[in-house]
């Protein structure tokens, strides 16, 4: 059984309270893991300035370097993880797939996502700061392509992320902070510590300073106390938890994506060509992303297009975690598949409210250490159905029947929206809807990322404030002058 301490600024810390990280499936530990507490990460984070400086005594390009070896390493090695402890990348994949109840060849498949990347920082850096020299952002100023100064004043020595238990896919989303020269301090996830703790072990082998990470598992004081702390932060969590948060310029809030298809009038007529996109959209990764669709809206066949998806993902049923078939995730947390289910309960007997998969018998399989979802298709009568505005963290997606004239102020906010029109005036709209975080104009799946866009907002507007800088006539001005 491998022991997992806490990492504070790169030195392994083991602390007296502890918990055991469990097989979903049998019940026996698996890991234990140091667990710290909030007054803990708060002394840490006075020293937070330090990480930032000792990767600024590496050059932006060696970093990225660095970032591109620890792509292979993660995905390839075997790796000592901070408790000194080996962990092979099959070793890796058993003890998250056996966590997080996610089947092994998904959590493979998020390996390749976050190694990917990893491989391709350099790229998508570039994307992110529009093509900048990063050396502007280390130093703070310099000189643009068109030959004009600018500036970027970094507004936090450390990215503050609490982490979740859902998907790895989403660590993604830090991932390029460390070439930009800026510090992490992580709060795992408790079933899911396995992607963060390997990331910073490829780090180190890769040669990036293990002083610039710490990894503080904990409780929910942890949590607030890195929110508190750090002049800028990621976190995850349900509606409930991030509206905490909303307009916090200090927080970047990640939770529910509800993403969704929309079929435009001019194309509604052809549903069944989209059908494999809908099925990919609603299941990838077994429903467990924000950028799964939890909506597919059209003016018209809408009962049928429900029912050839509730045809299509109905039949599916739970599989062992090493089935390379397997397409949903466990609920590991005792109770949890099963209130989920009475919510969903409810909602599937409104009014005007069909549940397609019922047919295809019960949604709700319980086990002795977890219990599945199966997939739940719904058709919605009206976008005023409560179910036309739910998300859950399985298969689960309501088809609404909406006008296409109402359909975008009617969906609400919406992270990834796929449009399928051809229609240039609803196009048009579509591009100005600012209730649309992420939008694709034709037939291209909710859960296909471009890594060269932002996905929630563009990291390096959240890290950096552009702001103005004119320089003397004896003040040098190259981007290799210093400050």
């Amino acid at each position: 059984m491998l022991d997992i301490p806490a990492v504070r600024w790169g030195q392994p810390y083991e602390s007296l309270e502890k918990t055991e990280i469990v097989h979903f499936e049998t019940g026996q530990p698996i890991a234990r893991m140091s667990l710290v507490n909030g007054g803990i990460v708060a002394r840490d984070l006075r020293r937070a300035d330090q990480a930032r400086k000792i990767l600024q005594e590496i050059d932006s390009d060696e970093l990225l370097q660095r970032v591109a070896a620890a792509a292979d390493l993660f995905e390839s090695a075997t790796l000592t993880l901070a408790g000194g402890g080996e962990q092979s990348p099959d070793a890796f994949a058993r003890q998250q797939a056996a966590s997080t109840g996610l089947p092994e060849h998904l959590c493979r498949a998020n390996v390749r996502k976050n190694s990917f990347v990893l491989r391709n920082m350099r790229a998508i850096l570039d994307a992110l700061t529009r093509g900048l020299d990063l050396k502007i952002f280390s130093r703070g100023y310099g000189v643009e392509s068109r030959g004009v100064v600018v500036s970027y004043q970094c507004q936090s020595p450390v990215l503050g992320a609490v982490l979740p238990n859902n998907s790895p896919g989403v660590h993604t989303l830090w991932l390029p902070v460390i070439p930009l020269q800026v510090g992490l301090a992580l709060k795992p996830g408790t079933q899911e510590p396995w992607t963060a703790y390997r990331i910073a072990a490829a780090f180190s082998r890769a040669g990036i300073p293990p002083e610039a990470i710490a990894l503080y598992p904990g409780g929910h004081d942890v949590g607030a106390a890195i929110l508190a702390g750090c002049g800028r932060s990621m976190m995850f969590g349900s509606a409930q938890t991030i509206a905490q948060y909303a307009g916090n310029p200090r927080v970047q809030v990640h939770g529910p994506g509800f993403s969704k298809i929309f079929l435009g009038d001019d194309c509604v007529d052809e549903w069944e060509r989209y059908l494999d996109l809908m099925v990919e959209s609603i299941v990838s990764n077994a429903g467990r992303s924000c950028i799964n669709a939890s909506g597919v809206w059209a003016s018209r066949h809408t009962r049928e297009i429900a029912a050839a998806l509730a045809e299509r993902l109905g039949p599916i049923e739970p599989r062992p975690s090493d089935d390379p078939q397997a397409a949903l995730a466990a609920f590991t947390v005792s109770g949890q598949g099963a209130a989920i289910w009475q919510m969903l309960h409810s909602d599937l007997q409104e009014s005007g409210v069909t549940h397609c998969t019922e047919a295809y018998g019960p949604r709700l399989v319980e086990r002795e250490h977890c219990a599945y979802l199966r997939p739940v298709i719904a058709h919605a009568d009206s976008p005023h159905c409560a179910i036309a505005s739910k998300e859950f963290m399985f298969p689960m997606a309501t088809v609404v029947q909406c006008p296409q004239d109402a359909m975008i102020a009617a969906a609400g906010p919406t992270l990834v929206c796929t449009a399928i029109t051809n229609n240039p005036y609803w196009t048009q709209q579509l591009v100005a809807a600012t209730s649309i975080d992420r939008l694709n104009l034709g037939p291209i799946a909710t859960n296909r990322l471009n890594w060269l866009q932002p996905h929630e907002g563009n990291l390096i507007d959240f890290l950096f404030r552009s702001r103005a800088v004119q320089l003397s006539a004896d003040k040098p001005s190259t981007v290799e002058a210093t400050a």
